[in-house]
């Protein structure tokens, strides 16, 4: 196992969230596919049934989280300044996968990008865009 691996795999392991959703994550190279199985635990509409919107917008952020430790391999998980989430599609009791692009890493911010689907990758049921206040190295 690399590296990173080792680092992701020791993230999700400390966020009892992630232990209770069932989040892995699968990592290529720099590439990272986080995976959230459905379990009836997440539904947050019962008539439909519907993933609860609170799940996956702890999931996608938990991707960026994820996603930023991979690439930056910092020794604290870095802070969120903000978060904006568009829900798309209602999240069917599927398993859904997500993906975030980091796309900048300043000296303090990050910007993040990530999007979640079910059955085919363009068709995202949700997005999510956030900035995350970075780690500061001592000069």
């Amino acid at each position: 196992m690399s590296e990173a691996a080792d680092r992701l795999s020791a993230m999700l392991e400390r966020i009892p969230y992630a232990r209770f959703l069932g989040v892995r994550a699968e990592l290529a190279g720099d590439e990272m596919t986080m995976i959230l199985p459905f379990g009836t635990h997440i539904v947050g509409n019962p008539m439909l049934p519907a993933i609860h919107g609170g799940v996956l917008g702890s999931f996608m952020e938990m991707t960026a989280l994820a996603q930023l430790q991979v690439r930056e391999g910092q020794a604290k998980q870095p802070r969120v300044i903000d978060v904006s989430i568009e829900y798309l599609r209602s999240g069917r009791p599927l398993t859904t996968y997500a993906r975030a692009e980091i796309k900048k890493v300043g000296r303090r911010i990050a910007n993040v990008h990530v999007e979640a689907w079910q059955e085919q990758r363009a068709q995202p049921i949700a997005a999510l865009r956030a900035h995350f206040l970075l780690e500061q190295v001592e000069a």
